[in-house]
């Protein structure tokens, strides 16, 4: 028998001790008078002196620490990420409970309740006078498990990270604060949260290659949405003049620290704008975001001091020319004319010679929160033309840390213009992209019954959380991110096989 089978039935055999001593293994509901983190605020400054017996608590957590001291001891447990002491006398809570107490392993899960006072060394301490069994562990924390490094057993046993390591907690409330303060701020200003389809018979608003299922009883093929787009759109059409959806996404693409193939958006659309109004608008909530997340519009990012209060603005032209770094920098003449580009770039179009020279020699520069406006017309196949210069459209992205966070443009709401970009997209995927947009008959349909202008965007939330909470891979703000299977558990058969009267 392997040592973690032998831990693991003396595991077992510690659930009919603790139920010979009238206790259930797994219990029931328990009422507390206070969280540990309750305790930590509002008696964490008190002296010994202003502590007394009076002070009574009653409270939950999961054994982090035990000390055993002859006819007394000591352990901590852990609550929403804070932990507090619990002093056990046998005197004092009896001869059964300090039995109890003497079964307990380390990642069970208990009720105590007593006074609070300050131990010897001056920590902040419960003297327990009644133990409340709520939950046995079975398996053994891993080595070195306070502090718990090994990446794979992060990712892969979430939970396990949310016990050992209580900053990863602080990651995933950071993050929910981010959603919460852009749901709050768009709903001040007239917007409604809206749910679209996951699954749809034409995927579009993004060019990625999709997740594919079959629906059986309809007999067809359905893809897992790659964003929400043109359906906000069809509901600005019909009335809707001001919608967001905080939606998952999928896309059948590589993994890496910022890519992970599910993932989470924030889409809004409002009547009446264009990509103008939206930097400015940007530029508001993404400051308010920071503030509301962490209390600053400041933040630190690997080494380099982000500023969210000052988002700075640059044409895709204007940014080649001022982050080109070398000798032979170019001049705004020569990203504006063809030959150069195609020279610079072995594309096909200047259009995508220029995102090309962009993504390669701008991108990763883009430190401080910066917007990059006015995109070529080949890569944005939804978005307005600008009127002075056809071949670019009005279009938007946000950077920070050396990656976009957001994208956003004047909506395209030329029913015969759309149908011409959406051609063109097909002429793509027939040459090989296989990321290239599809027809869309019934979102061409709807913008012919007129959709007013109108501005849109995207904002990427587990990038723009990495930035916030200091995070430098994107599975380290997704609780579940996708990984490969680690193979078969055994632990089902170990308890089947262990499990003996």
């Amino acid at each position: 028998m392997s040592l973690e089978d032998e831990l693991l039935k003396q595991r077992l055999g510690r659930i009919r001790e603790i139920e010979a001593l009238g206790h259930r293994p797994y219990g029931r509901r328990f009422e507390f008078s206070h969280t540990i983190p309750d305790i930590l605020a509002a008696y964490g400054t008190k002296t010994a002196e202003e502590l007394s017996p009076e002070m009574r608590v009653c409270i939950a957590g999961r054994l982090m620490t035990l000390r055993h001291m002859g006819k007394a001891g000591f352990a901590h447990l852990q609550q929403s990420g804070e932990r507090l002491q619990v002093y056990v006398k046998k005197d004092i809570v009896g001869e059964s409970d300090f039995q109890l107490f003497k079964l307990l392993d380390i990642g069970d899960i208990i009720g105590v309740e007593g006074y609070l006072f300050r131990t010897r060394t001056g920590e902040l301490s419960v003297h327990v006078e009644k133990i409340e069994f709520l939950s046995k562990t079975l398996l053994s924390m891993p080595e070195k498990w306070h502090g718990l490094e090994d990446v794979e057993i992060r990712y892969r046993q979430r939970y396990l990270d949310l016990i050992a390591n209580p900053e990863v907690r602080k990651v995933f409330v950071t993050r929910a604060r981010i959603i919460a303060s852009l749901r709050r701020q768009l709903e001040a200003r007239g917007f409604i949260e809206v749910e679209t389809p996951m699954m749809q018979p034409l995927y579009g608003g993004a060019t990625a290659r999709p997740f594919v299922t079959h629906h059986n009883t309809l007999d067809m093929d359905l893809y897992l949405r790659v964003a929400p787009e043109l359906y906000l759109k069809r509901l600005i059409v019909g009335g809707l003049e001001r919608v967001y959806e905080i939606n998952r996404n999928f896309r059948n693409e590589g993994l890496s620290t910022h890519h992970n193939p599910e993932f989470t958006m924030l889409e809004f659309y409002q009547a009446y704008t264009d990509y103008h109004g939206l930097m400015d608008f940007s530029a508001e909530i993404l400051a308010q975001v920071a503030l509301d997340a962490i209390g600053s519009a400041e933040v630190e990012y690997q080494g380099h001091k982000l500023d969210f209060s000052r988002i700075e603005r640059y044409s895709m032209r204007e940014a080649v020319v001022h982050f080109w770094e070398g000798e032979d920098r170019p001049g705004l003449d020569d990203v504006s004319n063809p030959q150069w580009l195609l020279h610079n770039s072995g594309k096909a179009t200047p259009g995508a010679a220029l995102t090309a020279i962009f993504e390669r020699r701008v991108e990763e520069q883009l430190i401080q929160p910066t917007m990059i406006y006015d995109y070529p017309v080949e890569t944005s196949p939804l978005s307005k033309n600008k009127p002075e210069d056809p071949a670019f459209v009005e279009r938007f992205e946000i950077y920070a840390a050396g990656m976009e966070i957001g994208n956003a443009y004047t909506e395209l709401n030329d029913p015969q213009e759309q149908r011409r970009r959406f051609d063109m997209q097909l002429a793509m995927r027939e040459l090989g992209d296989e990321e290239a947009h599809q027809m869309d008959e019934d979102y061409v349909r709807a913008l012919s019954y007129a959709m007013p202008p109108t501005g849109g965007e995207g904002i990427g939330i587990d990038r723009l959380t990495m930035i916030l909470t200091g995070s430098g891979s994107i599975r380290d703000v997704i609780l579940f991110p996708l990984l490969r299977p680690e193979g078969r558990i055994d632990l089902v058969k170990h308890l089947r096989d262990l499990d003996t009267p």
